[in-house]
């Protein structure tokens, strides 16, 4: 299985840093993504900081900062066994943030669990996913870390969970495990698929 994946992994990494138009295709997605009823009807919505070549989200998350929006980041940390674990913190200036892991934009370690700014997973409305290859389905494949996957076993189940990418990330299938969560959406430049969720909490 792994092996499978990393096969996914590899050809689709090279599809991503090959597209053309980032800046443009990133804006569509994200435009799409704010437009949604479900975005404009949640309270607390998390975006991520992008890196590499995924869809750019700094633009427009930087004007959504402006509106007031109650919103929150994932920072990469460890839980008490040393998993690798996602932190959540309150956004309210990229001035709050420096260069962290794999160059993504984070709190400083010093100020990590500060009351105020960190955010319980239960507190998420809406939440926007990267990943490295999604299907039509709502299929999702990360980079292999579990950030995610460990993250959003804890969030509530009426949480709208949408993976954005490009449409040159979209497989006919996903290689998935059984603990892989799949998406309630996707999102590309082009649409947004429904996808089948967590049908565990449905």
């Amino acid at each position: 299985m792994n092996d499978l994946k990393n096969q996914q992994r590899r050809k689709i990494y090279d599809a991503r840093n090959g597209q053309i138009d980032k800046d443009e295709l990133s804006r569509l997605i994200c435009s799409r993504f704010i437009a949604q009823p479900i975005y404009r009807q949640a309270k607390t919505i998390m975006w991520y900081n992008h890196c590499r070549s995924e869809v750019r989200t700094r633009q427009a998350l930087s004007d959504e900062l402006a509106t007031g929006k109650r919103i929150v980041i994932p920072y990469c940390t460890k839980d008490e066994q040393g998993h690798n674990k996602l932190g959540l913190w309150r956004l309210e200036s990229f001035v709050e943030l420096i260069q962290g892991t794999w160059g993504i934009l984070e709190p400083p370690k010093q100020r990590w669990g500060e009351p105020g700014k960190e955010v319980d997973p239960g507190e998420l409305d809406c939440i926007m996913v990267p990943g490295v290859a999604f299907d039509r389905n709502g299929g999702r494949l990360g980079n292999g870390a579990g950030y995610y996957d460990r993250l959003l076993k804890n969030v509530r189940a009426d949480a709208v969970l949408v993976g954005v990418c490009f449409e040159s990330q979209l497989v006919e299938q996903v290689v998935a495990d059984a603990h892989d969560v799949a998406m309630d959406y996707v999102m590309t430049e082009k649409t947004l698929y429904a996808g089948k969720g967590r049908q565990f909490s449905r």
